[in-house]
């Protein structure tokens, strides 16, 4: 009769033979073992680390949406086999399907980890099991996963957008009850800020027993300083980086430093604990093989915090690599992972394997795209960063060159000769921060020579992951070139290059081509060519590569495509070298705005008038 019901009944649906069943018999419900999770009492302190000794577990089966427990099931499979009716329904009972869950639930139960316990109650089951907590143990796992309403820190030097404010006090929750977390907003929406406003708030509560370790690509290494001393001054950070580094750490809340110097000094890390380590572009550990990302997992920290736009690139085990960092067992041992969740996907498709990994990741993984509307209402039409960048092993040695050999002349000269020479200057600095080949004309555009197209190159890779166009402005025809060589060669990105030397025609043909044509994701524009009258709002993304010093001539420039007819958020990057006279101008505008117009109305004019030792602190390498 079972095997009528459940075979050959279809067989001669198939054949065309018309069979009359009861419907009740053609839902037959199967046995499936499952775990049952008790509270085992009440007003205990809620901790996610004494999980398993806060539940009680006990085998159960379920059968259809109802469920029995082991003597009842063991009593119910004595006297019955093949189909029977339990209650309202009908179950199939095969000899030897009831033997393997007989022999499975005559075993003890397994063992489960706190963070096991946790991802079985997200996904619903255990190794393969039902996993069913009742009413109080739900209470108690919502409960670890709750967003605490917070307040923003006091001392915070910023105006937080709604969603950063969210993401700040999920990270708040989520870090004080032990938990890592997976930052994983689209660029451009401010994750450091979030975490910077995380760290400011654990200090203000006491709850920073040790400093904070940041991990970041060399060129990220200015942004965490600069943002930190902007939006919190009151932290007291500490640069791990360059050849005479030290690591400093009493009265320090925050240490930056990068992962190639952590991986050569690894051992000055492990020595110590951290309160939080946290890891910008955290794709820097995808591959859970390399030594660079075990040195980073064998960092002891109190909690993680693991910052990605991209947190897949190519292969899930991407994913579970950075899972790893933030909840060390999560998500298992990587083999079962592959097995449980990346073959099924990756190769199948399997759509209810995807949902569980959803649900699994949810609570410790936040993602906002740029794209979702109820984002892009938060944000700005216009959101403008700064970029910094450091200069490379020859930048440093040809700019300290030039200002020594220039600035011998300038304090001989006066006058119109006197002016001459600090354009000069400028004109030679320019052209050494934005790369030494542009500077010296000869050799090739490789990024790893110039701080500056590093970043920049970075930026454009990001941005064309995202599927998205950009416009990239430079002072300089030459500059252009290069950049549009080293896209090629760097990124295999064929750029439009929009400058003075071009006919109207090859200019309106070229404009065409990128507002229309999404072959065309890039473009680099002279900035006297491009700065003004033209319609570029197919980018949404801005990189001004060397900047003018007029607030005006930048900002009509950034109206290319921040004008009338866009639709999308625009995103402004700024580069700025540190250290040198790049970043020093550009804080002496930000300390006189009001008096920009009369100022720095006719781009670099103002800095001739300006002294002598004036014109040393400017120039000089450092701060």
């Amino acid at each position: 009769m079972a095997d009528f019901v459940t075979t050959a009944s279809n067989i001669l649906d198939l054949l065309g033979i018309r069979v009359v069943i009861p419907k009740e018999l053609k839902k037959l419900a199967m046995p499936r073992i499952a775990i049952r999770a008790e509270a085992k009492g009440k007003g205990e302190r809620i901790s996610y680390l004494s999980l398993d000794a806060m539940l009680d577990f006990s085998w159960e089966i379920a059968i259809g949406d109802k469920t029995i427990s082991r003597d009842e099931f063991l009593k119910l499979t004595r006297s019955a086999k093949g189909i029977v009716r339990f209650k309202d329904q009908f179950i199939l009972l095969r000899p030897e399907e009831i033997k393997n869950i007989i022999d499975k639930i005559n075993k003890p139960l397994p063992r489960l980890s706190s963070l096991e316990i946790l991802h079985s109650a997200f996904t619903g089951e255990v190794e393969g099991m039902l996993f069913n907590p009742d009413k109080a143990a739900k209470g108690i796992l919502n409960n670890l996963t709750k967003v605490d309403n917070i307040e923003i820190p006091v001392d915070l030097n910023a105006q937080l957008r709604p969603y950063q404010e969210r993401g700040f006090r999920w990270l708040y929750s989520n870090t004080i009850r032990g938990f890592g977390s997976c930052l994983a907003d689209d660029m451009g929406l401010g994750k450091t800020i979030q975490v910077i406003t995380l760290i400011l708030r654990l200090k203000e509560d006491k709850r920073l027993n040790s400093p904070v370790l940041v991990i970041c690509p060399t060129t990220l290494v200015g942004n965490w300083h600069k943002e930190c001393q902007r939006f919190a001054p009151t932290l007291a950070v500490s640069i791990y980086y360059g050849t005479e580094r030290t690591l400093i750490l009493d009265g320090k809340d925050l240490v930056i430093t990068t992962y190639g110097i952590l991986k050569r000094d690894i051992d000055k890390f492990t020595k110590r604990g951290w309160g939080i380590v946290v890891l910008d572009e955290a794709q820097n550990i995808k591959n859970p093989d390399t030594d660079q990302t075990k040195g980073v997992k064998s960092i002891k920290a109190d909690s993680y915090i693991a910052m990605s736009g991209t947190p897949v690139e190519n292969r899930l085990t991407e994913l579970w690599s950075i899972f790893d960092f933030i909840n060390k067992g999560y998500l298992g041992e990587v083999g079962r992972f592959q097995r449980g969740y990346a073959i099924p996907i990756e190769k199948y498709r399997d759509r209810e394997r995807a949902d569980k990994l959803r649900r699994a990741t949810a609570p410790f993984l936040l993602r906002r795209l740029k794209a979702d509307k109820s984002i892009i209402s938060d944000l700005p039409d216009k959101v403008i960063f700064n970029e910094y960048c450091y200069l490379s092993k020859e930048q440093t040695a040809l700019y300290k060159e030039a200002v020594d050999a220039i600035m011998k002349e300038i304090e001989g000269s006066k006058g119109i000769e006197r002016r001459g020479l600090i354009f000069k200057l400028i004109t030679s600095l320019k052209q050494i921060c934005n790369h030494p080949v542009h500077y010296s004309k000869k050799g090739r555009p490789l990024k790893g020579l110039s701080g500056k197209a590093e970043k920049t190159m970075e930026l454009i890779e990001k941005i064309l992951s995202a599927k998205e166009k950009a416009l990239i402005f430079t002072q300089y025809k030459e500059m252009g070139k290069l950049l549009v060589d080293m896209m090629r060669e760097e990124l295999e990105e064929d750029a439009l290059f929009f400058h003075g030397g071009l006919p109207r025609t090859k200019r309106d043909k070229m404009v065409t081509a990128f507002q229309e044509d999404d072959s065309h994701r890039l473009m680099v524009l002279s900035l006297k060519a491009g700065g003004t009258g033209l319609n570029l709002t197919a980018a949404v993304n801005v990189i001004h590569y060397d900047l003018w010093w007029n607030p005006a001539v930048e900002s009509q420039a950034t109206d290319r495509t921040y004008r009338i007819g866009q639709d999308k958020n625009v995103i402004v990057h700024r580069l700025i070298t540190i250290g040198t006279f790049e970043e020093k101008i550009d804080e002496m505008i930000k300390a006189k705005k009001e008096l920009v117009d009369l100022t720095v109305a006719t781009g670099e004019q103002w800095i001739t008038e300006l002294s002598n030792k004036e014109l040393k602190e400017i120039f000089n390498l450092g701060r």
